[in-house]
Formats: C-alpha cells, sequence, structure tokens
C-alpha cells in the first residue's frame, strides 16, 4: 500500500469516532505513556490536534511534576523548531491552525531526554507515517541522525541518549508503514 492510500484509510477510521471517543480512546494510550516519562527531565511533547492522542492533561501534568516541556513550532514550510511551554497562555494559534507555543526557540537539544511523535500510522518496527509534510523527520536528523535511516535499530545507535515514542490509537498501529530513505522510525510505538 502506497503511504497516501494509508493516510487515506486512517483518516477514514478516524472519522468513525465522535470526538468523545477519542477523548475516551486517549485514556489508556496516556496511561502506557506516563510511566515511560517519570525519569525524564526535559521532553518534547506536541499539543494534539482534536483527531489525536489527547496529550493536553498530560503536558499540564509534566508541567505541574516540575518537567520542561518543549512543543514544536513550525517556522517555514520545511521546518519547525522548539519552545518552552509553561502554560496554555503560551500558545496561539500558527501553521495548519496548530497551537505552537511562543518565545524564545529552545536550542539546548543535548538536554532532550524523551520525543513525542504524533503520526497517522506506526507499524512494529517503528516506522511512522506522519500527516506528509516531514517536519518531524527533518527535525529528527537536526538532532544527530543520521539522513538515511532505514530501521529503529540503526536509529538508536545515532542518538543514544534520546528516546523517540510513538503515540497513537491502537487503531492506527498497522502491520507495515511504507519506508522512504529520509523516513526516521521511532524507538517505541506506545
Amino acid at each position: 500500500m502506497r503511504k497516501e492510500e494509508l493516510r487515506q484509510q486512517i483518516r477514514q477510521i478516524k472519522r468513525q469516532f465522535s470526538p468523545q471517543q477519542l477523548e475516551e480512546l486517549s485514556l489508556p494510550v496516556i496511561s502506557r505513556l506516563s510511566p515511560l516519562l517519570a525519569e525524564a527531565k526535559t521532553i518534547m511533547a506536541y499539543y494534539s490536534l482534536p483527531d489525536e492522542v489527547n496529550t493536553h492533561a498530560l503536558i499540564d501534568e509534566l508541567i505541574a511534576e516540575g518537567k520542561t516541556v518543549l512543543l514544536p513550532k513550525v517556522t517555514d514550510d520545511d521546518m519547525m523548531e522548539l519552545r518552552r511551554y509553561t502554560g496554555h497562555a503560551d500558545l496561539q494559534e500558527g501553521a495548519y491552525h496548530i497551537l505552537e507555543p511562543v518565545g524564545e526557540p529552545f536550542t539546548d537539544y543535548a538536554s532532550i531526554d524523551i520525543i513525542l511523535v504524533p503520526g497517522l500510522a506506526f507499524d512494529a518496527a517503528g516506522h511512522r507515517l506522519g500527516r506528509g509534510r516531514g517536519y518531524y523527520d527533518r527535525f529528527l536528523r537536526t538532532m544527530g541522525t543520521v539522513p538515511t535511516v532505514r530501521s529503529a535499530a540503526d536509529y538508536r545507535g545515532t542518538v543514544p541518549s534520546v528516546r523517540t515514542l510513538g503515540v497513537c490509537f491502537d487503531f492506527q498501529k498497522v502491520d507495515e508503514v511504507p519506508v522512504d530513505a529520509f523516513d526516521i522510525p521511532v524507538d517505541i510505538v506506545i
């Protein structure tokens, strides 16, 4: 199956759920994710869209625990950068109508312990299907990953101090995600 066909298939499945149902389906995912963040001090997260696993309460809990939470901000057609998140007042609508953080860019990538990565679909090998713009793949390469990575095992060897966690609903886990040479897999799919 081609990437665009899989994107359409997952979008069709998502449309079958109401916002309330997606909220309820988010709870077990967040329950599985939370223990993996316990030891992390600095976490790159994402402020979820209505059709994604809801991360809003989790992010606020992480802030309340004293953790540093970073959120991405799209800067142009190709790149995104990180900004520190301290509360809802830090957000404003940005590119693609996504709430993004304001403030100064965060550049101390070496201090990031965990990156939460959204996606439309993931497979057991950590391959990820995004929305098609490549922002996360390009960003992960800027963190020291090699330009051509074919497996999660290859990626793990390049930045050992950063763990990438793919966050999705169970129905977004598929047998195989089509992979291109520039795609960066995640370490673990939650």
